[in-house]
Order: structure tokens, then C-alpha cells, then sequence
């Protein structure tokens, strides 16, 4: 047997949402779309899937292709499927996400597809169903960030209050309480206190803290509800 009898082919696609923060705003990564139809306009990384490919290696690969990035670990999201949302051929869409710090990639990305980032709330209109795939992958993001620490990872080895504040409401959308998000994430335990300050923001200055390494490993798992519902802290 050589194949399956009275069965229609349809092409198969990835697509890659890549969250960054640079230390001061959330962002996705974006190209201009280098072919017909909707050629230059803005777009996620996406290409199909070759033959002989998993989807996981064909995200990678089209990931590196288009940006320059590499050695992205990439979480699959959800398979877009409905028949007709690309408008030349049936093609369903396995999406990936992940969340970067930008500062740690900056110099892998390449221009040859006019990769840019953008605020997350300034994005532009994006082609076929990429604005539900940003949307789906900032919700898993939300979840994601409510029961581990991990957005954490995505800040300098020395960061401010404020500055984690500001990646916690980029990802939620919404503002918190200075007061209420302090103490919170002081509560954690997680938090190492320095004795300088960063002051070009301020004239008080904020004082630097950093991640105890140690202590996040072992509470990983036991930060759950750490936001359960982020309209409160507003």
C-alpha cells in the first residue's frame, strides 16, 4: 500500500508569535510578507512544513529563515485549521510561542525580511488569522505568568521594581498598583535586595534587586495564583 485511497492533500504551515521585552516594553517580532497574496504586508514568521520535517524543526528552521534567530525554545500553541483562511490553497497553521528577552537576541536578527519589533499595543493590521493566533498566544501567555515565575527570566541580572511592574502589565494589558504589585512579588521570597539604585528614571532612584536563582527553582511549581485576577490589583 502506497498510500490512502479517495483522500484530498492540503499543505500544512507554521507559524511562530515571538514575544520580547527590551527592559522597558513588551513587544512582537514581525516581518513584511515576501510573496503574493498579501506580499508586504505585515506578518508572523510562517512557512510550510516540509516532508521529511516535524513540526517543531520546521518552526526552527523558519524562524532562523526569516529573522536570523536561533536557538529559540518555542512552545506549540494551537492548530488553525478553518478551510478557507488562507485564500489560495487549504493550508492549516501549527503555531508556536515564545517569549524572549530582546536584549539577549538583538544581534541575531536579521534584516533581510525586514524583521521589526513592535509595542504589543501599537501592532498593525496583520494578514489572514494572525491577529486571533497574537491574541490566543498572549491568553497562554496570561496563564502561563499567573502560575510560574517565568516571566522573570526575561529581565537583566539587575532590575528594578518598576521595571517588573511594567513587563507584568504589558503582558496583562492592564495597571497595577504600585503599592499592592511591590509587595506581592516581595512576598515571594524570589528577590534579592541591592544596595545601589538605578536613578535615571528618577531623582530617588529605585533600588536594584535580583533574582535568587536558588529559590526560584525550588518554588517554580509553588507560585501559583500569583495574579488570579489582575483587575483587582488596579
Amino acid at each position: 500500500m502506497t498510500g490512502y485511497s479517495h483522500q484530498k492533500r492540503f499543505l500544512v504551515a507554521v507559524d511562530c508569535i515571538i514575544f520580547g521585552f527590551d527592559g522597558q516594553q513588551l513587544k512582537l517580532l514581525l516581518i513584511q510578507r515576501g510573496f503574493e497574496p498579501e506580499k508586504g504586508k505585515w506578518s508572523l514568521m510562517g512557512g510550510f512544513v516540509e516532508k521529511e520535517e516535524s513540526f517543531e524543526i520546521a518552526a526552527g528552521r523558519v524562524l532562523h529563515k526569516l529573522t536570523g534567530l536561533e536557538n529559540v525554545y518555542m512552545e506549540q500553541l494551537y492548530a488553525f485549521s478553518d478551510p478557507v483562511r488562507d485564500p489560495i490553497e487549504r493550508t492549516a497553521s501549527i503555531t508556536y510561542f515564545a517569549l524572549i528577552d530582546i536584549n539577549q537576541y538583538k544581534h541575531q536578527i536579521s534584516k533581510d525580511y525586514h524583521a521589526e519589533w513592535f509595542q504589543l499595543n501599537k501592532v498593525p493590521k496583520l494578514i489572514f488569522d494572525h491577529t486571533e493566533m497574537v491574541e490566543m498566544a498572549k491568553e497562554k501567555l496570561r496563564y502561563k505568568a499567573a502560575l510560574h515565575p517565568i516571566l522573570f527570566e526575561l529581565l537583566p541580572e539587575k532590575f528594578t521594581l518598576p521595571q517588573l511592574q511594567v513587563l507584568y502589565e504589558g503582558v496583562y494589558d492592564a495597571t497595577f498598583d504600585k503599592r499592592n504589585f511591590s509587595r506581592k512579588v516581595l512576598s515571594t521570597g524570589l528577590l534579592v535586595k541591592q544596595k545601589e539604585k538605578e536613578k535615571e528614571s528618577s531623582k530617588r532612584g529605585a533600588f536594584y534587586f535580583k533574582l535568587d536563582k536558588r529559590k526560584y527553582k525550588t518554588k517554580f511549581d509553588a507560585f501559583l495564583n500569583f495574579i488570579p485576577n489582575p483587575h483587582k490589583l488596579k
